[in-house]
């Protein structure tokens, strides 16, 4: 992929957009939780207390993510920042299968003490082991100065 017009994302700029998806999740995530298995939820050690608690922490975020992934090429927080995820070889957008794999590759990015994730700050295209696995890069326009997020 060559495009003058862009640069590819570094790690604290993802690393930004993450916490703010972080966040957002959490919102939507925690009123569930809790009104499901009360308070004792935020104070357990246990890492998952049922099904809804598996569907609501693991199922629906992979589901989110990996839409907003196909249809936006980017999560709300890559959004905020003007980033977005593309096809590393084309620039084009990226496949749902891509879409399918890199986020599954996260598991293979977090596992080794999240080096995977570091690797971004390191990369000469600013690849994580999840983009690597994938194909995919993220990118965003060199120029960008102050642009309304969209979210239709």
């Amino acid at each position: 992929m060559q495009d003058d017009d862009l640069e590819y994302v570094g790690f604290w700029a993802r690393t930004g957009a993450a916490l703010i998806d972080t966040v957002i999740l959490l919102v939507l995530m925690l009123p569930a939780l809790i009104s499901i298995y009360g308070w004792e939820y935020l104070e357990s050690e246990k890492l998952l207390h049922g099904p809804a608690d598996f569907v609501i922490s693991w199922v629906l975020p992979a589901i989110a993510v990996v839409i907003f992934w196909i249809k936006k090429q980017a999560t709300p927080g890559k959004m905020i920042i003007s980033a977005r995820i593309v096809d590393a070889q084309t620039g084009a957008d990226m496949s749902t299968q891509q879409a399918v794999i890199r986020y599954l590759a996260y598991f293979v990015s977090i596992i080794p003490l999240c080096l995977g994730l570091i690797w971004v700050a390191f990369d000469p295209r600013k690849q994580g082991w999840h983009d690597k696995i994938a194909g995919t890069v993220v990118v965003r326009p060199k120029h960008r100065g102050v642009q309304p997020v969209k979210f239709h």
